[in-house]
């Protein structure tokens, strides 16, 4: 760093130590290191500056204001659970660590909806609104680690976005602080609303780039009066993907459908002591719920058995979680086996046998392995590329196979991430799916809000 970057850094230390509290500061390294990674296994060069644990709102206005004022980056940070490099933090940033603020502000069970704190995490508030005969409808694999804030930042999906959607269908409304420390709020707390453009939308996914959270309405639903989980065994992962086309093709809509290939399975079995490789080359996880469950888990036991090696169903619960552990487990399982690059594709549904097929060509062109499962009844794919954890920097081999997944994604009508963000490792093929004219625009409004561009440079565009 030149001597002009030390006094700066300097000054926003002093800064920040003279108007936040005691603790809320850390500046060591062994402090700050665990910081500068998410679970992407994507790596940033350094550790960062500094670490500020807000407790509070005002804890963010204090910290971007002095950021701002300096030119000095500023990388929001939830959980860290992010898959796609999104809250690494180099040499320089200063990360706002907002899992302090983990309060449920409000939780009102007549309108169906809670206020939450951006460190609040998943599954604690959909436990708080089972008290009420409510859910928090979005269910990331991360539930039980995640935090809404992150999950709003990267506008997260999960096992249940076939019939409830992803994230953005569940925020009605957010407390935001610009990068120059300014507070707004967006939305509303009706279930409509149309005033103004909808910046609500647009900040949720926005990766931190255009503002930060420290609070958020958010959408609560009825738990369903029943639920019915079937399990069906396949031969390989291709066949299991058409047997999902073709439930979609019958006009027929789970809240879950998960699809796990043989290599997952195996992981799982491997870390679990399960025998789930045994009995099939993949795995899909149905889930049908609400008053008419039955009938449509029957119809599509029906249509299932038709092409599945086994079919099983359930309306236990503790037998449908024992199933779902298979699914939420996968990415550990698979981190016990080296250094995860973790993608997320999503394509049309009636496009996910190609894309499987897709994926599995490029891991043999490449000679990488390759483990996939999905959120298939909005096919949305995950490639989990397995890397070798001593090796520096990401081998070349991935980032071919992982370009030729993107490639292939666009050319069947798909979309380069579903649910993870563009974050720092999709950004090279960024361009390719936006086209020129609404790159430079999507460029024009991160100006309008960051104009120094502080917030997660980097990232996402």
């Amino acid at each position: 760093m030149t001597v002009t970057q030390f006094a700066v850094h300097d000054a926003l230390l002093d800064a920040l130590r003279r108007d936040l509290s005691r603790d809320a500061l850390a500046t060591t390294p062994e402090a700050t290191a665990p910081y500068a990674t998410d679970r992407s296994g994507s790596r940033p060069d350094g550790v960062p500056l500094a670490v500020v644990h807000a407790a509070n709102a005002e804890d963010v206005r204090t910290t971007l204001r002095h950021a701002h004022a300096l030119r000095v980056p500023v990388v929001p940070r939830g959980a860290g659970t992010g898959l796609s490099g999104g809250a690494n933090a180099g040499t320089g940033a200063v990360v706002l660590d907002l899992s302090r603020m983990n309060r449920i502000l409000d939780l009102d069970p007549y309108d169906q909806i809670a206020v939450v704190e951006p460190g609040v995490i998943t599954a604690e508030l959909d436990r708080a609104a089972a008290e009420f005969g409510l859910r928090y409808a979005p269910d990331p694999a991360s539930a039980a680690i995640s935090t809404v804030g992150g999950n709003i930042a990267t506008n997260a999906g999960g096992l249940r976005c076939a019939k409830y959607g992803v994230t953005r269908d569940a925020v009605l409304g957010l407390d935001v602080v610009l990068a120059d420390g300014t507070p707004i709020r967006t939305g509303r707390r009706t279930v409509k609303g149309v005033t103004g453009y909808d910046l609500t939308a647009l900040l949720t996914g926005s990766e931190g780039t255009l503002g930060v959270i420290t609070a958020a309405t958010v959408r609560l639903r009825p738990r369903p009066a029943s639920t019915v989980t079937v399990a069906a065994h396949f031969d390989s992962f291709a066949e299991g993907a058409e047997a999902v086309s073709a439930l979609t093709a019958a006009r027929l809509e789970p809240s879950m459908a998960e699809l796990l290939d043989g290599p997952v399975l195996a992981a799982v079995d491997e870390a679990q002591g399960s025998d789930l490789r045994s009995r099939g080359g993949a795995l899909l996880l149905l889930q049908c719920d609400g008053r008419a469950a039955a009938a449509e888990a029957e119809a599509a036991v029906t249509l299932l058995r038709e092409r599945a090696g086994s079919v099983e169903t359930t309306a236990d619960p503790a037998e449908a979680d024992r199933l779902l552990t298979a699914r939420r487990q996968a990415l550990p399982a698979l981190e016990r086996l080296g250094r995860v690059l973790i993608e997320d594709i999503a394509v049309p549904r009636s496009r996910l046998a190609d894309a499987v097929r897709e994926i599995t060509a490029a891991a043999e062109r490449h000679d990488v392995r390759i483990f996939t499962f999905a959120h298939a009844a909005d096919g949305n794919l995950h490639p989990i590329l397995v890397l070798d954890p001593d090796a520096p920097g990401i081998p070349d081999a991935a980032w071919q196979a992982a370009g030729d997944i993107f490639t292939a994604a666009l050319r069947l009508g798909g979309t380069l991430t579903g649910e993870h963000g563009v974050g720092t490792l999709k950004r090279r093929w960024l361009a390719d799916e936006l086209g020129p004219q609404q790159h430079a625009l999507q460029q024009r409004i991160k100006a309008a809000f960051d104009p120094h561009l502080i917030l997660n440079p980097g990232k996402a565009l």
